[in-house]
């Protein structure tokens, strides 16, 4: 045998024989046990959720119409993973879809927010606000009036401006043509 791998049976025999990891570990814990304590309590002590965080969902409201930008695409339930969207169209005056019901069943999400990415309108989201929770079921499942409720008392004003600065891509912004890309020129009649 080599006189290191003969050193490292050694340092291993010791470390087996007087339990060095066990007292290191117990070493750390005693010297924990006496200081401060961590913890926030948080009915008194609450703090901010961090910005994207995926909280209680909101349907967005136009600010020009003040109705609902979703437009019965049904592209977020048929994604949705969890299957607890359900979305109920009807045709309007001028053959354009009316959503008459928009409900989610905010029990069985899973909060992927591959809703929020599908979307083409940008029409649903889901708000910074985790505080909801209930003793009945009724009161969790989300309607299309409690849907654009959460819009205007968690998102509605600069807060959904922002929202949507940071976290909906593509932009406007995002189709810029670089220096060496071709560009399409209009033809002279």
């Amino acid at each position: 045998m080599k006189v290191q791998e003969k050193k490292m049976m050694v340092k291993r025999f010791f470390r087996t024989i007087f339990f060095i990891e066990i007292i290191q570990g117990l070493s750390l814990t005693l010297s924990r046990l006496f200081s401060h304590a961590v913890t926030r309590r948080y009915p008194k002590v609450k703090r901010p959720a961090k910005p994207g965080f995926r909280g209680l969902h909101a349907l967005v409201r136009d600010p020009d119409t003040g109705k609902a930008k979703c437009v019965g695409c049904c592209l977020c339930a048929a994604i949705c993973p969890s299957k607890c969207i359900y979305i109920y169209t009807d045709d309007g005056p001028d053959h354009r879809k009316i959503v008459e019901r928009y409900e989610i069943e905010v029990l069985r999400c899973v909060y992927c927010a591959l809703c929020v990415e599908a979307c083409p309108f940008g029409a649903v989201v889901l708000t910074e606000h985790y505080e909801y929770s209930d003793y009945s079921r009724d009161a969790i499942y989300m309607t299309k009036e409690k849907l654009l409720s959460n819009w205007d008392r968690y998102m509605e004003g600069q807060k959904g401006a922002e929202y949507f600065k940071r976290f909906w891509r593509p932009m406007p912004e995002d189709f810029v043509a670089h220096k060496d890309q071709a560009v399409f020129r209009k033809m002279k009649d």
